[in-house]
């Protein structure tokens, strides 16, 4: 029997690229292009942006079935760089969705379809999606659970819940599926944040104005080493959390300035709590003190800026021109 021909009032099939940011994880980044391979709903395209890794990690990732294309960078730019590059070299690909995961992500085989489901099924104004992350043991983890939006209107959640979701007002970068217009209206992650909060100013820059949703159905396993928040005791990275956070409050447009205080209590209270936990405390009180210092003395660089010299700089021109923005 012949297929039935194709509705043509269905809406156009989205182009999703899938992004994977790899440091010095070879097996761990082999996994996560398993659990790609297995999708269901498989992306379009796969783009595995490795920071430098010098280990044969960006050879596995050649060597993979499912052929990605590879950004090999000159230099480890951190996650916030490796998720901005990935996210330009898949909008220049003309993604109009792009998936962003860590290498230590694996997500479950309906896990994009579901995301797509959500998608679909929603009638507002979404521009972000986020799966649903445990651990290895099957329990939620901690580190990626989103916040939802607070003060949500009944039939913003009544919206959410047709979809099988909840609106949310920030996520991670675990398994984060974007629109690429609104990421080429409101900008790239900024690269210059290097590591931690990255995802928190990106996700709350794009959600200021329109909704994201959480879609637990969508579901992916984070295969950290162990099972914790993020105010686990950080020790020198400590300077990135508290530099980083001093620029979301006072140089970012992501927060409207009710939530700016609000976010900048609760920071406070978590880190009075990394302190008291802490098994070094002079280590993290100096490290403290130089991301204080840094966080007041300047702010961060232009993405284009901390990404130049790498490979991009066509990919950043596009977004750079009117009707995007890098």
């Amino acid at each position: 029997m012949p297929s039935a021909p194709p509705d043509p009032s269905a809406p156009p099939r989205p182009t999703v690229a899938a992004v994977v940011v790899s440091h010095r994880r070879p097996v761990l980044l082999a996994a996560a292009l398993d659990g790609l391979a297995a999708q269901t709903r498989p992306a379009d395209l796969v783009v595995v942006v490795d920071n430098a890794s010098g280990d044969g990690s960006a050879e596995v990732a050649r060597a993979h079935a499912l052929a990605p294309e590879v950004l090999e960078l000159a230099r480890n730019t951190g996650g916030a760089g490796g998720f901005a590059a990935g996210l330009a070299r898949a909008l220049a690909r003309g993604a109009d969705l792009v998936w962003l995961m860590d290498d230590d992500t694996v997500p479950t085989p309906g896990a994009l379809e579901r995301l797509l489901a959500a998608r679909a099924a929603h009638q507002g104004r979404a521009v972000l999606w986020a799966s649903r992350a445990v651990w290895t043991d099957g329990r939620d983890h901690p580190m990626n659970t989103p916040r939802e939006r607070p003060l949500v209107d009944a039939a913003t959640r009544a919206r959410a819940a047709a979809a099988g979701a909840l609106p949310v007002r920030s996520a991670s970068f675990v398994a984060l599926l974007v629109d690429g217009a609104a990421v080429r209206a409101r900008g790239l992650p900024v690269a210059d944040y290097f590591i931690w909060n990255d995802d928190f100013e990106f996700t709350t820059r794009l959600l200021r104005d329109a909704e994201g949703l959480f879609v637990p159905g969508s579901v992916v396993e984070h295969r950290t080493r162990t099972f914790g928040s993020t105010d686990a005791d950080p020790g020198e990275r400590f300077a990135y959390e508290v530099r980083n956070k001093l620029w979301l409050f006072g140089r970012s447009s992501a927060l409207r300035p009710l939530e700016r205080v609000l976010y900048a209590g609760s920071t406070l209270r978590r880190w009075v709590r990394t302190v008291r936990r802490s098994s070094d405390r002079p280590t993290l009180l100096r490290a403290g003190a130089r991301g204080l210092r840094d966080g007041l003395r300047h702010g961060p660089r232009p993405t284009a800026e901390v990404l130049a010299g790498l490979g991009l700089d066509e990919d950043l021109r596009a977004l750079a021109r009117p009707g995007g923005r890098a």
